[in-house]
């Protein structure tokens, strides 16, 4: 991995998230792994990294803090959080349909409604590639892995609530 444009760790703020249940931090830790061992992440005005992440939530906006491999401050990016609301909110929805379905549904409903799970993911996914376009060029599969870590910040937000 000798790539310098991607991250090498991802921190999320802890004062910026709330638990929702054993399936979504399950799936949070899962998001930072993956994410660990496969992405590209380029910020568009960088030399290179290897690039810290700390995502956090301040004064209700999303903040991307880059540090460098040592540590040292390497920018910061403030995104709105309102362009994702609807989205989260609605995936948070179809999750619960989605992990209640899997104790007791048919296999035929579990596919539809994790269908409708992935193309919500997938449309918050294009959203955060859109609006990061002008500070820093992700591929899909990053954007979802992050996608998945910004909605573990926004039920913060949501003062627990989808």
């Amino acid at each position: 991995m000798s790539d310098p444009f991607r991250l090498i760790e991802v921190e999320l703020d802890e004062a910026s998230i709330q638990s929702r249940g054993p399936d979504v931090d399950h799936d949070r830790r899962v998001a930072i792994f993956d994410l660990i061992e496969q992405n590209s992440f380029r910020p568009l005005a960088s030399p290179g990294g290897p690039y810290i992440l700390r995502l956090a939530l301040e004064d209700g906006r999303l903040a991307f803090d880059l540090m460098t491999e040592d540590r040292r401050p390497h920018g910061k990016f403030i995104l709105s959080l309102t362009p994702f609301r609807r989205i989260v909110k609605d995936y948070f929805f179809v999750c619960a349909s989605y992990y209640s379905a899997i104790k007791t549904a048919p296999p035929s409903q579990i596919e539809a409604i994790d269908m409708g799970r992935r193309g919500l993911h997938n449309e918050g996914s294009e959203v955060l590639q859109q609006r990061l376009k002008d500070k820093i060029e992700l591929d899909f599969d990053t954007a979802r892995r992050l996608f998945t870590l910004i909605c573990a910040l926004h039920a913060r937000d949501e003062s627990g609530r989808p």
